[in-house]
C-alpha cells in the first residue's frame, strides 16, 4: 500500500482503522551518500589509488542517475507498472560493484565500465522498451564521461559491455 497514483487508489478511513499505519522520512541525500561511499571505500581499500580516488564520483553518479530515473520519463504507469525502483536497487550497484578484481579493474576507465554494467542490469534490465533503454543508455554514457573525464569509446570499447572478471576460473563452454 502507498499513496495515491499509480494504479494505488485511496484508502477509506473506514477501512484503514482495521490496520497499523507505519511511516518512515526518507534518508536525506548527504545519509545516502556517506553510507555508499564509505561500503566502497572499505572494499577498494586494496586498489590502486587512481580506483580510491574514484569511489565517490561513482556514489554520486549512482544516485544522480537513480534520482532521473525517479523522477525521469520512467515514472510507474499502468502500461509500465514494473518501473518501481526504491533504495534497494542503489544497494545492488553498490552490490555489483564490490565484484571488481584488484588484478583487472586498476584504472578508472575498468570502474567506469563495471559501474555502466550494474546500472544496466539493476535499471536497464527491468525496461521494456527500446525509447526507455536508449534514454536510459544517454543518462549512463553522459554521466561517466562527464565526471570521470573520460571519452565515450574509451568505457564503450566493445559492441556489447560485460564485465565478467568476477567469472576468472570458471570455464565456459
Amino acid at each position: 500500500m502507498g499513496p495515491p497514483g499509480g494504479g494505488r487508489s485511496v484508502i477509506t478511513a473506514r477501512v484503514q482503522r482495521h490496520f497499523n499505519v507505519l511511516t518512515y522520512t526518507d534518508l536525506a541525500h548527504e545519509s545516502i551518500s556517506k553510507i555508499f561511499t564509505t561500503i566502497l571505500t572499505a572494499f577498494y581499500y586494496n586498489f590502486s589509488q587512481e580506483i580510491k580516488d574514484a569511489v565517490a564520483p561513482l556514489v554520486a553518479m549512482t544516485l544522480r542517475v537513480y534520482d532521473q530515473v525517479l523522477n525521469g520519463p520512467l515514472k510507474p504507469t499502468p502500461n509500465k507498472s514494473h518501473y518501481t525502483f526504491n533504495l534497494r536497487d542503489i544497494s545492488r550497484v553498490a552490490q555489483g560493484l564490490c565484484v571488481a578484481d584488484r588484478r583487472h579493474c586498476y584504472e578508472p576507465v575498468h570502474a567506469a565500465r563495471l559501474w555502466v554494467h550494474e546500472n544496466k542490469r539493476v535499471f536497464g534490465d527491468r525496461l521494456r522498451d527500446d525509447p526507455d533503454r536508449a534514454w536510459l543508455d544517454k543518462v549512463l554514457a553522459g554521466e561517466a564521461c562527464e565526471t570521470l573525464a573520460l571519452a565515450k569509446d574509451e568505457v564503450y570499447n566493445a559492441e556489447r559491455l560485460v564485465f565478467a572478471d568476477y567469472m576468472d576460473g570458471i570455464d565456459v563452454e
